[in-house]
C-alpha cells in the first residue's frame, strides 16, 4: 500500500551512483524532494522518462530529483554516464527493494519497482503522488505542476 498523501514519507539511506550515502532526512528543512520510482536502467520508457527529466532544468532546478530503481549501484553509474544523468540515481537492490517496499510500489513478481512517484515538501511530508503501470510514462508536467503548488517554480 502506497503511504497516503500528508502523511510522513518513509525515511530510507541509500547509496547513489558514485557510492555516496543519501538519507531522505537530510534533505528536510532545505529543499522538496521527488521520489522518482523507475523499474530498470537501459529500458527504454525508464530512459525516455529520465532523459525528459534531464532535459527539463526548471524541473531540476525546483527540488532535488532522486531517481530510485533495484539496480545494482554500478549499473546505475554506468547508465547515469551513458545518459548523462547529474541527479542521483539510488539502489534499491540490497535489500532488494526495501525502500519500493516501504512507498508501495515493489513488484515482488517482477523484481523491480513500479513507475511511482511522490513530491516530499521540506517538512517530509508526501504532499502528491502517482503509481502508473510498468509500461506507461509518466508525465513530467505534473510533477510542475505538483512543485509549483508547494511554490517551487518548476
Amino acid at each position: 500500500m502506497t503511504p497516503a498523501v500528508g502523511s510522513r514519507a518513509p525515511d530510507f539511506t541509500a547509496r547513489n551512483q558514485y557510492g555516496e550515502q543519501v538519507r531522505l532526512t537530510d534533505f528536510r528543512g532545505r529543499r522538496d524532494v521527488v521520489l522518482v520510482f523507475y523499474p530498470y536502467a537501459f529500458s527504454g520508457v525508464c530512459t525516455s522518462e529520465l532523459t525528459t527529466l534531464r532535459d527539463r532544468p526548471d524541473l531540476l532546478a525546483a527540488a532535488e530529483f532522486l531517481a530510485i530503481s533495484c539496480d545494482p549501484m554500478f549499473t546505475l553509474r554506468a547508465y547515469a554516464e551513458a545518459q548523462k544523468l547529474e541527479f542521483g540515481l539510488l539502489t534499491d537492490f540490497w535489500p532488494h527493494g526495501a525502500i519500493a517496499s516501504s512507498y508501495g510500489v515493489f513488484d515482488a513478481d517482477r523484481g523491480c519497482a513500479l513507475r511511482g512517484t511522490f513530491v516530499v515538501d521540506r517538512s517530509g511530508v508526501i504532499r502528491w503522488s502517482v503509481v502508473n503501470p510498468i509500461p506507461e510514462a509518466r508525465n513530467p508536467d505534473d510533477y510542475a505542476q505538483a512543485l509549483a503548488s508547494l511554490g517551487g517554480k518548476p
